[in-house]
């Protein structure tokens, strides 16, 4: 198991049995064994594997669905397996997730039954520990990733607007145990993985960007819907380089994976070090986001703190030049129907929202998280028009026309100075004389990392 230091915040959550974990592997490299050697989506090793998470997830108290897959995937493919604890706000979402099937080649232990049983043992600790909970956590377990991302896009793609909105971040556990991975986070700069970089770097581990997985599993399916993503991961055919080894250990010019998609990924191709690693992190984070005491046994609970962040209430309770709130015609809200668009004008002008935001005392971590989508007419590197997010009247983060592009991208600002006050946030959109810069503004909230 992975030691903590007792002054960390690691501490609110539990520590993930790595022996426990092993055991759902021998489960399902037991179901490979009596069916071909593999767990293929379309196979009778794939639907055991299922069988076997549903029935410890059902006795544990889950509320749990089998998903077909009805358009998308392969043929004969079985379904997504969708387990929900039905505690916390269920208009506040975060999920958890890994593919359960493998390729046919083999029976597919680090690729994926280790995100797998990473993932179902936090399951179970959650329910055993059965927590107060202030916001809801689903975990999924999808098909037919190995052909294409399958299962999981059905799934994104046919939830209701409605229903993706309540999903606030998705995170993906995808090869957590390659021998001789690295330590890659996705989107590790992210407010989603905050809590994610936060515990690896509480191990000293100097975790990487996931560059090698990036739009290769299912983290990609919600990341085109604009739902912010995460997730570990440890390689898989990529070399590790000198300076990755120097720091992690293992082998330099070697893949992070020697058995990816193939026959020798069994239950010895497990880094035992890299999987409890990875349990735990999936732990921590899951505590941080969803359990109601959020970080080292306080009370931060941010949630609610902004009102009518994704402006589909009318304009209360912010100020300002609440005009700009609309449903603004040839343009798509991140959320919902509705955003904020200011700029946008071609002239002189200034236009700015506000409302008073309360942060949690026990909030020792606190960041105001927001989609920005910049769009211009101007062009070079000079900041013509800008973007400023001012809390009390002090600037704390700014933007501008060189920023434009790219459409909805997710911003945020540190507010952790400001923990147990009530300030006032303002978004203001200055621009100078000619050539418009437009700032479209959604989704806004307060969140604890």
């Amino acid at each position: 198991m992975c030691k903590r230091d007792s002054t960390n915040t690691a501490l609110a959550a539990p520590d993930i049995s790595v022996t426990a974990v092993r055991a759902h592997l021998d489960e399902f490299s037991a179901a490979a064994s009596r069916n071909g050697g593999n767990r293929r989506s379309t196979t009778q090793g794939y639907r055991d594997s299922v069988a076997y998470v549903k029935g410890r997830l059902q006795a544990a108290g889950y509320t749990v669905t089998e998903q077909p897959c009805t358009s998308g995937c392969t043929s004969g493919a079985g379904p997504n397996l969708i387990a929900e604890w039905p505690r916390g706000d269920a208009n506040s979402v975060y999920m958890f997730g890994a593919h359960l099937d493998g390729v046919s080649a083999g029976p597919g232990m680090n690729d994926n039954g280790s995100g797998s049983a990473a993932l179902l043992e936090n399951a179970l600790t959650l329910a055993r520990e059965n927590p107060d909970m202030r916001n809801r956590v689903r975990f999924a377990w999808w098909t037919d990733e190995e052909q294409g991302l399958n299962g999981s896009y059905f799934y994104a793609r046919t939830l209701s607007s409605t229903e993706r909105a309540k999903i606030k971040a998705y995170y993906n556990f995808d090869m957590v145990a390659s021998l001789n991975g690295g330590y890659f986070i996705n989107h590790i700069t992210s407010a989603a993985a905050a809590p994610m970089k936060a515990y690896w770097d509480s191990l000293g581990l100097q975790p990487e960007e996931n560059t090698e997985g990036a739009g290769r599993s299912d983290d990609y399916s919600f990341e085109r819907y604009g739902i912010p993503t995460s997730g570990y991961a440890m390689g898989a055919s990529a070399r590790k380089t000198s300076a990755q080894a120097a720091k992690w250990g293992g082998t330099s010019g070697s893949a992070y994976d020697p058995c990816y998609h193939r026959a020798c990924d069994t239950l010895a191709n497990i880094n035992a070090t890299g999987l409890d690693r990875a349990a735990d992190g999936i732990a921590y984070t899951l505590w941080q986001q969803a359990v109601g005491t959020g970080g080292g046994g306080g009370t931060c609970d941010p949630a609610g703190a902004v009102g009518n962040g994704g402006f589909e209430s009318g304009t209360a309770p912010w100020t300002g030049t609440t005009a700009v709130i609309a449903a603004h015609t040839g343009r798509t809200a991140h959320g919902g129907t509705r955003f904020a668009w200011l700029g946008g004008n071609g002239s002189t002008s200034t236009e700015s929202l506000s409302q008073t935001v309360t942060v949690p005392a026990d909030c020792t971590r606190a960041s105001l998280v927001f989609w920005l989508q910049i769009e211009t007419a101007e062009s070079g590197s000079r900041a013509y028009d800008t973007f400023t997010v001012r809390v009390n009247g002090s600037t704390v983060a700014t933007w501008s026309n060189v920023h434009a592009g790219g459409g909805w991208v997710q911003r945020s600002a540190d507010l952790s100075a400001y923990a147990g006050q009530t300030v006032t946030v303002t978004f203001t959109a200055t621009e100078d004389y000619s050539l418009q810069t437009g700032f479209l503004l959604d989704d806004v909230s307060l969140q604890s990392a």
